[in-house]
């Protein structure tokens, strides 16, 4: 009896503690972040006074799509470990996105999307977890080498072409080494157990090894389509904030700010927030931009994508329940 006592009175501390950082990293980063360099107010206040409002609804209508098509991919990679929902993935999406928020890397996500789990052998979750961000990261890098050689083309071809040659050789040789371990996961999990300090993390990786060359497919391309969604999303905040670009140029550098984003390792408690909008003015700035107003953009796509549906996540933090036994939908 004191056991259930004290695990509800840890469960109950533990919801008020992630509800209270994540409304205080919300207000950090909204209104008191000095490095924003703009103030949300007048981010709004500018996108209210443009003629292409309109592309901010647009955007914001695409934030179901963009996690509906991530539950998707959860709702396949967690069949293995038990039978779930699309309503059920949504949700573990929704819990680890908020516990992602306040974790450097979004390591919550894994603790989030675990917890959601009914079966005994949930911590095995967390290989499912990591294999489907595996391919998101996966679908970031295909996209985000053509942006690279795209700048590679435009600017240093004629001055540097043996090195462009070896980039352009070494991102082949990264697209192919990632395929290959994406439809032969075994592989990663033999060079994890190779390893002496993560040999105890196989265990619970080695769900990776059994998914089926047709589940690998389908989860690759939920992480390309959401991958175009976060795109298209960040095209048309770009417009809006007056970064006026050809199609092409507009796929080349947001393809490569994003690549720029996932290569960097980030010890951000914001969801990376600083490293992409980084990348984003470092590439823009390559294309002539005003980096203030690509700087808009960026911001507005970490809001909507991120801020947003992690304060809508605490609704589910809130009715997370822990000790779960059996299976079950």
């Amino acid at each position: 009896m004191n056991i259930t006592r004290n695990r509800r009175f840890l469960l109950v501390s533990g919801k008020i503690v992630v509800v209270l950082l994540t409304l205080y990293f919300l207000y950090l980063a909204i209104f008191t972040a000095p490095d924003t360099l703009l103030s949300w107010r007048a981010i709004l206040r500018a996108a209210r006074q443009s003629d292409y409002t309109f592309l901010l609804i647009l955007s914001a209508l695409l934030i179901p799509a963009n996690w509906g098509l991530e539950a998707w991919k959860w709702k396949i990679l967690g069949q293995k470990l038990e039978r779930i929902s699309y309503l059920r993935a949504f949700r573990a999406v929704m819990v680890g996105l908020t516990l992602g928020f306040i974790t450097p890397n979004r390591l919550g996500d894994y603790a989030g999307r675990v917890l959601e789990l009914k079966s005994k052998e949930r911590l095995e979750g967390i290989g499912a977890v990591f294999i489907g961000r595996f391919c998101q990261l996966v679908a970031t890098v295909l996209v985000g080498t053509f942006g690279i050689l795209y700048f590679a083309l435009l600017l240093y071809w004629k001055t540097y072409p043996a090195i462009c040659l070896s980039v352009f050789f070494l991102l082949l040789a990264l697209n192919a080494a990632m395929l290959l371990l994406i439809f032969n996961a075994r592989a990663m999990v033999a060079l994890v157990s190779a390893v002496g300090p993560l040999r105890k993390l196989t265990k619970y990786l080695a769900i990776m090894g059994r998914y089926t060359f047709g589940e690998m497919n389908r989860v690759l391309l939920l992480s390309l389509l959401r991958y175009f969604v976060f795109l298209l999303q960040f095209v048309l905040l770009l417009f809006l904030f007056e970064v006026r670009l050809n199609p092409v140029e507009y796929v080349s550098g947001v393809s490569t700010a994003f690549f720029l984003k996932s290569v960097v390792p980030s010890v951000s408690l914001l969801s990376d927030l600083g490293v992409r909008e980084l990348s984003a003015m470092y590439v823009f700035g390559l294309l002539g931009q005003e980096r203030l107003q690509v700087l808009s953009a960026s911001l507005s796509l970490w809001l909507l994508n991120i801020v947003v549906p992690s304060a809508v996540g605490l609704f589910f933090v809130l009715r997370l329940k822990l000790g779960r036994k059996g299976g079950g939908a």
